[in-house]
């Protein structure tokens, strides 16, 4: 269904998360769905009334992360200072990927940008870090300076800050791949749920796609509700919930 007629539906103050891979503005086709065209009216047209609405239903203790890229990134944020509030805006992390690229002219376009807002001061938020990896001078392995350096201030491991270098995009081969364009990889959404979430609290994703955030949601024990207008989006989150139920407890 379209996520504006679900939202509607919901109560007040429900939700403790929202994560969305929204449209990009990119005006393509990707089967399952048609993207929204490039223009400012027509994003301010579909995104108003939906953060609008994300805004009632997320508790006070709740947050808020949307993935796009450059080309609206600018507008959402406006949008997002309106609704939310710019007191409220907590971060802008850069996710940056890399895959192979021929000589053109400008630099690779190459990172997502994620706007990460609260309702209230009052959020939850757990600290997430890179652990080091393990240090043996006999055996010649040694770490980074930067290891060394943050191992001395906090042996947890290096807080992630908001540019994330180490998570990489789903490869061709990977058993993840569920033939869905744009499907996002289960290591992103990991962070950001353990973030901002505990056991018990309920995700939601506006936008769901391939499902990976209700996947993520329900191996880290919380609750979760998923929409997309794409029957293909349904029908493969499903599918991979039905498969998640199945797989033997370990």
């Amino acid at each position: 269904m379209d996520n504006l007629e679900l939202l509607k539906q919901l109560p007040d103050n429900y939700i403790d998360l929202i994560y969305c891979d929204i449209l990009y503005g990119t005006g393509r086709n990707f089967g399952g769905y048609k993207d929204l065209k490039c223009d400012r009216k027509v994003i301010e047209e579909h995104y108003i009334p939906r953060i609008t609405e994300m805004h009632r239903v997320l508790k006070n203790t709740g947050s808020i992360y949307l993935q796009m890229d450059t080309r609206i990134n600018h507008w959402v944020r406006c949008i997002m200072d309106d609704i939310f509030g710019y007191e409220h805006f907590i971060n802008e992390i850069v996710w940056c990927y890399t895959v192979l690229k021929k000589e053109g002219k400008s630099f690779p376009k190459k990172h997502d940008i994620i706007l990460y807002y609260s309702k209230t001061d009052n959020y939850t938020f757990n600290t997430q870090y890179i652990p080091y990896k393990k240090s043996n001078k006999n055996n010649g392995i040694k770490t980074n300076n930067w290891e060394e350096k943050y191992r001395e201030f906090d042996n947890r491991g290096k807080a992630i800050e908001d540019y994330w270098i180490d998570l990489s995009m789903l490869n061709s081969m990977s058993r993840e791949r569920t033939g869905y364009q744009t499907q996002k990889p289960k290591i992103l959404l990991k962070r950001i749920i353990k973030a901002s979430s505990d056991e018990g609290d309920l995700v939601t994703d506006f936008y769901m796609g391939s499902g990976t955030s209700m996947v993520v949601a329900k191996e880290l024990d919380r609750n979760y509700i998923g929409c997309d207008i794409s029957q293909k989006a349904v029908d493969i989150t499903n599918g991979r919930l039905a498969r998640q139920e199945a797989e033997p407890k370990v």
